[in-house]
């Protein structure tokens, strides 16, 4: 973790989101499962895309009302922080659930999740390099990305600790 999956998510959701009939973005799923359980997602999922409120007692309830609720829409759908085949399943089910023109954005740290799932486009996400991250780390800690040369140590020896990893700096 730590790359950016989250904050790149959430950048293309903020960009691109008017463009559908039905939106929706799941932050922690993994959390939210573990803490919530699934039915709790599933009723997330349909609350905040289509304002669907009515509970259910099963996880295998939701399911078709997912499917039947959103395969005609065109729907933006971001699971953050997925680790578990079986939330992919009750949350989205088959790759083409939902109408022309929908997408689906997974962010996990397991890429074989993802292909387990019969998902074939993935995007990994990479870290910084080390211009990359000096710009941040200046940025960050002296609030400019004016060179000051006296701190050229430490930052070179913070940005090769970080690894490239934008939340390490």
């Amino acid at each position: 973790g730590g790359v950016g999956k989250t904050t790149l998510a959430q950048a293309v959701y903020n960009s691109i989101a008017k463009q559908f009939e039905c939106k929706c973005f799941l932050h922690n799923v993994r959390e939210n499962s573990d803490k919530h359980g699934l039915i709790y997602l599933q009723e997330q999922l349909l609350s905040k895309s289509i304002g669907f409120k009515e509970p259910f007692g099963h996880v295998n309830e939701g399911i078709p009302i997912i499917r039947r609720r959103l395969c005609q829409k065109k729907v933006l759908l971001i699971l953050d922080d997925v680790n578990k085949l079986k939330q992919l399943q009750v949350l989205i089910g088959e790759p083409s659930s939902f109408g022309h023109g929908s997408r689906v954005i997974i962010t996990t740290r397991d890429k074989h999740l993802l292909s387990s799932h019969g998902i074939k486009k993935i995007y990994e996400a990479d870290g910084l390099n080390e211009e990359q991250a000096l710009e941040l780390l200046r940025t960050k800690a002296f609030k400019s990305n004016k060179n000051d040369s006296r701190y050229d140590y430490i930052l070179n020896r913070a940005i090769k600790y970080a690894s490239g990893l934008p939340l390490a700096l």
